[in-house]
């Protein structure tokens, strides 16, 4: 039984304080490494994440000014010109079309009231006709 202590001693031995700080050290070093390693993927997998968000905002951010354009576009702008019954005159109405071609003034155009259309175009005509003379 003695042999058995000497044995367990042996090993109790074998693990001496410097033989422990040389695992720890080494075991430190192995773990140091891979989180490393993992901190740089993490890094790397927030820099993807972040860079996959910007990219579907951008395309958010370009389907809403699609639509936003599609809203005020030259052709509709006409077609709420043509529909218009009363007071839209020859020089009126080739002015308007001069008028369209600014993004502004199509969104104004559509924007406005049916009633209140008539008396902006000829508010806009009135004074580039005064500013021409």
């Amino acid at each position: 039984m003695s042999g058995d202590r000497t044995f367990v001693d042996g090993d109790a031995s074998s693990g001496s304080g410097e033989d422990a700080n040389m695992l720890d050290g080494h075991n430190k070093h192995q773990t140091a490494t891979p989180r490393h390693k993992r901190s740089r993927k993490a890094t790397g997998d927030a820099i993807v994440d972040a860079m996959l968000e910007i990219a579907a905002a951008s395309k958010m951010r370009a389907a809403a000014i699609m639509r936003n354009e599609e809203r005020f576009t030259i052709s509709k702008c006409i077609r709420i010109l043509d529909e218009m019954q009363q007071g839209v005159d020859q020089n009126l109405y080739f002015y308007a079309l001069d008028l369209f071609e600014n993004p502004s003034a199509r969104e104004t155009f559509v924007s406005l009231k049916a009633e209140r259309r008539l008396a902006w175009m000829q508010g806009k005509f009135r004074a580039s006709s005064s500013s021409a003379a």
